[in-house]
């Protein structure tokens, strides 16, 4: 009865998770679209109010909404009228005391994740850790600069090690490079490992027992 128990949870546990963050997106979503329509209902006549309830029951539109709304945005600040309002609601935002440090924090962070010209997240790599006799898998994030670069000796990388099982949390790092191992693997199976605490094993590891090293890589085991 145990093993049966056991198996059949394991059947279900995926879909109801996915069930339950879905669930989660689309009340959020939910919320934004409902905050919006109030906002519609204080300047729109009263004769309109009929269809701003109407839309609050239609299930599913809040997600449709902020679809093409993101769609739209992105063609608007792909040409030079859109990046021109995009700078100055930038402009804007930072100079209203506080929350500049916030927006101007995550918009770098966000351009530096996501943009496509960008190398964050594009590669994952073994590295050392926490010990020399352990490793981890990590992603390259770029390399380290300004005063912290003159302060390292040689050259660095600037790597994000995840934790297991919620990889949005973690360390930053940075490594000598001689003691990074590049893996064929790709960002999301490097992720699915991470996630799964080694249990799904990329595809491209199944043929190797060892990764691949480095020209150049230093012994993982030093001695003396």
């Amino acid at each position: 009865m145990k093993k049966y128990l056991i198996a059949g949870f394991l059947a279900w546990l995926p879909l109801a998770i996915t069930v339950w963050v879905l669930s989660w997106l689309l009340g959020v979503t939910d919320g934004l679209f409902a905050w919006l329509l109030a906002g519609a209902e204080a300047v729109l006549p009263p004769s309109a109010h009929d269809v701003t309830i109407t839309l609050r029951q239609i299930p599913g539109l809040s997600f449709v909404v902020l679809v093409v709304g993101t769609i739209l945005t992105g063609v608007l600040v792909t040409n030079i009228f859109g990046r021109w309002l995009l700078d100055r609601w930038d402009a804007l935002l930072n100079r209203i005391p506080i929350v500049k440090s916030i927006y101007s924090s995550v918009k770098q962070v966000s351009d530096t994740l996501f943009s496509t010209s960008g190398n964050a997240f594009r590669e994952a790599v073994l590295v050392p850790y926490p010990h020399q006799n352990s490793w981890t898998i990590a992603f390259v994030t770029g390399k380290p600069g300004g005063e912290v670069a003159q302060a390292l000796v040689g050259d660095h990388v600037s790597v994000y090690v995840p934790t297991t099982p919620n990889p949005t949390s973690g360390f930053f790092l940075m490594v000598p490079r001689e003691q990074v191992r590049p893996l064929a693997m790709s960002v999301d199976q490097a992720l699915k490992y991470i996630i799964s605490m080694g249990v799904v094993a990329p595809a491209a590891s199944l043929n190797s027992s060892a990764p691949p090293a480095t020209p150049g890589e230093a012994d993982p085991n030093p001695r003396g």
